[in-house]
């Protein structure tokens, strides 16, 4: 296998061009091409610096997951930090994680941030939403939002081996009408999100993410849901 290490996005396109398979941090294809055949050429943008940027409101698709600090938001790092084993941290990537995983445990995190995707294509670089990345498998160049007031993200424990750990994140945001939550969940490899306005007190904001595809929520669920809206509501603005 031919590993092609882009330093500029000129290159990378002409790698695509080629046929070279993005491979993220390998950690979760390495065992499929074990069994099933290694590709000839394969991509890592671990060396393009669009790929690795780390701001107050941007994130690369190449960073590794333990690299991910408080210079993002904190239902993000939060996210990051409860991927896998301190190995796999020091491995797997943002764009690994959300394109290439199954489970994408930084989803939720980066949904609540209403962030959008930055992509490359044949015909160059463009952005677009996270829906179409994931539906088309785009080659994630980097993450980009607006700050949030304040967020937060929990994982609940789950048993090895299990079905996926119900993960639930929120961000709230300022908004032309007030102030918008928006709330993401993870349960059994299935992704359900809702926004709200957060005017009224917690039990009327709750009352409003029920009324749409929150509702569909396993009761444990929504009451983790409940217990972190909750919490997030009485949280001051982060600094």
């Amino acid at each position: 296998m031919l590993l092609r290490l882009p330093t500029s996005v000129s290159e990378a396109q002409e790698y695509m061009a080629e046929g070279a398979v993005p491979i993220g941090g390998a950690t979760l294809i390495w065992a499929t091409w074990q069994r099933d055949g290694f590709p000839d050429h394969a991509m890592s943008l671990r060396d393009l610096p669009e790929a690795n940027t780390i701001e107050r409101e941007a994130l690369g698709a190449a960073v590794v997951l333990n690299r991910i600090d408080d210079r993002v938001p904190e239902v993000l790092r939060l996210a990051a930090s409860t991927v896998g084993t301190g190995a796999v941290r020091r491995t797997a990537t943002v764009g690994g994680n959300i394109v290439g995983s199954t489970l994408r445990c930084l989803l939720p995190a980066a949904l609540v941030l209403d962030a959008r995707a930055v992509i490359l294509e044949p015909e160059g670089v463009t952005e677009t939403d996270l829906a179409e990345v994931l539906a088309k498998r785009h080659l994630l160049l980097s993450l980009r939002w607006r700050t949030p007031l304040t967020s937060n993200y929990v994982k609940a424990a789950a048993e090895p081996g299990g079905p996926s750990p119900l993960v639930v994140a929120a961000a709230l945001h300022s908004a032309a009408e007030g102030t918008l939550l928006r709330v993401a969940v993870r349960s059994e490899d299935e992704v359900f999100s809702g926004s709200a306005l957060s005017g009224g007190d917690a039990e009327d904001v709750l009352r409003t993410l029920r009324n749409g595809s929150l509702g569909r929520l396993p009761a444990p669920a929504w009451e983790l849901v409940g217990r972190q809206v909750t919490g997030l509501l009485a949280r001051p603005a982060e600094r």
